[in-house]
């Protein structure tokens, strides 16, 4: 199997749960938002995580090129990206989150591109 199919065999369900819990559950969703911008050791924790991630699709996945696939090397710079700023610039993560968390439709459009983007991923990983 090709690792771009096993990576979105993972990022793409994830991506789906993520996105349904968002639109099912949005004032659920927005309260536990609330809660973690309040948590710089939570925002910390969160960036030691996603620059771990984003490292390692990008160590097992740095590819550049012109087919579906690019989305998982993309998504692995947008980890290492957010990782840093998390861990580096807490304050910078926390006033994005409060200036997000204004903008609930846009949380909605957020929500649904990646209910398509984690379907889209799922099939490739599981069904091409």
């Amino acid at each position: 199997m090709e690792t771009s199919q096993l990576i979105a065999k993972y990022i793409g369900p994830v991506m789906l749960v993520a996105a349904l819990s968002g639109l099912l559950n949005s004032k659920q969703m927005m309260a536990i938002f609330e809660d973690f911008i309040k948590s710089p050791a939570l925002i910390f924790i969160a960036g030691i995580m996603a620059l771990v991630m984003g490292l390692t699709l990008v160590i097992f996945h740095n590819r550049w090129v012109a087919d579906w696939s690019v989305i998982i090397t993309i998504f692995g710079w947008i980890g290492i990206a957010g990782g840093i700023l998390r861990m580096a610039f807490p304050m910078i993560a926390i006033e994005t989150g409060k200036w997000m968390l204004g903008r609930k439709k846009m949380l909605a459009v957020i929500a649904v591109l990646n209910l398509a983007l984690g379907a889209f991923l799922t099939y490739k990983g599981y069904m091409a």
